[in-house]
């Protein structure tokens, strides 16, 4: 497994890979990675000759500066996970690397490490509801730097989890509006025997919250219960905001019904595959998110 950290020596290898013919799968993550990861480098390796995993914490979609600190950085672990997993190759840029340094002459204060983007994107309605809301500016860092990533890369499939159904969304419309020519593949959420969603969060769990973080996708299950029983939207909510007022060691930040696609919320369930129903809640200093769609 080959593992770049310069735009150029990755390009040159692609633009090898390239001429022999090959396809690209491309696997865009922050690292800490865990088996959700793997079995997107397994979807890529299925259908792809080659197939290549960024790793790169991305300062600019970060709003707390002490999240972005304990976000696990982990990039040896995370090779050695790689490369058994038939990864072809590993992107792990800094973020001088990818955003250029930052000094005086372009206008910045020397300190600043990298050079921060002006570029805005502006997702419309796909932003300004649950991670959005919560985490203003998150998306636009997203886009920026994935499609930093598809222009480096420049593979012919990408490859997200579907625990980042609002990222997926996010993702999609951007290719549609850039006219990226590149196959989105959003995969199933991988769990935990108990029900918890993997998550690179999940390992800053301290071992109590470890235990009671699976309330979480209790909370998901039983409000698709009540969905499927006939409760209305409003009567589901009220019991999942019910469902966590017994659990005072979660503060629930969001729990909406929407639309899978559009991800706004719905007064009814949709027809099937299209009822989303998403979730965030902090637990001690981690915050964690899921979903289930159906």
């Amino acid at each position: 497994m080959h593992i770049f950290h310069s735009i150029a020596d990755l390009r040159s290898y692609l633009r090898l890979q390239r001429q022999q013919g090959k396809t690209v799968g491309f696997v865009p993550t922050m690292g800490a990675l865990h088996e959700g990861h793997l079995s997107l480098i397994e979807a890529s390796k299925a259908q792809n000759d080659l197939s290549v995993c960024s790793i790169f914490v991305n300062p600019i979609q970060f709003n707390n500066p002490d999240d972005l600190a304990r976000y696990p950085r982990t990039l040896e672990a995370d090779c050695a996970m790689l490369a058994p997993a038939g990864c072809d190759a590993v992107f792990a840029p800094s973020a001088e690397e990818m955003y250029g340094k930052a000094n005086a002459s372009n206008g910045l204060e020397p300190s600043n490490a990298y050079n921060k983007p002006i570029l805005k994107f502006d997702f419309g309605p796909l932003e300004h509801v649950m991670e959005g809301q919560f985490r203003p500016g998150h998306f636009n860092g997203v886009g920026i730097v994935v499609s930093k990533l598809f222009n480096i890369v420049q593979p012919d499939r990408t490859y997200f989890g579907q625990k980042d159904l609002q990222q997926v969304a996010v993702v999609r419309r951007m290719m549609i509006d850039l006219g990226f020519q590149i196959e989105l593949h959003s995969c199933p959420t991988l769990r935990e025997s108990d029900g918890l969603a993997m998550s690179s969060r999940n390992r800053n769990l301290m071992a109590e919250e470890r235990a009671i973080a699976p309330h979480i996708f209790k909370g998901l299950t039983l409000a698709k219960t009540l969905l499927l029983s006939g409760h209305t939207p409003a009567e589901v909510k009220r019991e999942i905001a019910a469902h966590f007022e017994q659990q005072p060691s979660f503060r629930l930040e969001y729990f909406e019904i929407v639309d899978a696609h559009s991800l706004q919320t719905i007064e009814a369930m949709a027809d099937a595959g299209q009822t989303a129903l998403c979730i965030a809640a902090h637990l001690g200093k981690v915050r964690l998110i899921d979903n289930v769609v159906f």
